[in-house]
């Protein structure tokens, strides 16, 4: 009885900790597959199916087993904020839009993706509209939007 009932608990947890968020996951993989990791090196790098992970219930596709090794040490460094969806959405519109996986931006040691499409470009318009203030909203969106 007692092995059923701590089987029951690992299981209800497993189940709530399974995906926390709902993350863009265009392509079956986090950041449409490319490398996370890659990001923080100022590189957008296309990931390698076999060199994939998981984490909070998605994928994510790696260009190196460094990067991917240094994903599995510290995922919650290199996870998008957002869950992956363009900042500057979320921050003006409230909006969950996807991403151009090559627009992105570093800031304050987390990773933040961006739309960029024929003439908008995102990420300019974050940069010239003042990214601390977007960035402080996109939070507070953010909380709302999350799990829809």
């Amino acid at each position: 009885m007692k092995k059923i009932v701590i089987a029951l608990l690992f299981i209800m947890s497993t189940i709530t900790v399974a995906q926390s968020i709902d993350y863009n996951t265009k392509k079956g993989y986090a950041a449409n597959g490319y490398d996370v990791v890659a990001y923080f090196d100022g590189k957008a790098v296309e990931g390698k199916k076999e060199l994939t992970t998981g984490h909070d219930g998605v994928k994510y596709k790696f260009s190196n087993q460094d990067n991917l090794d240094s994903f599995k040490s510290d995922p919650t460094k290199f996870v998008p904020q957002y869950g992956g969806y363009c900042a500057y959405a979320v921050a003006v519109s409230d909006k969950k839009v996807s991403i151009n996986p090559e627009t992105f931006e570093i800031r304050d040691g987390k990773l933040y993706l961006f739309y960029n499409s024929g003439k908008t470009n995102t990420l300019n318009l974050w940069t010239k509209e003042s990214p601390e203030t977007l960035q402080t909203k996109a939070d507070e969106n953010w909380k709302k939007i999350r799990n829809k």
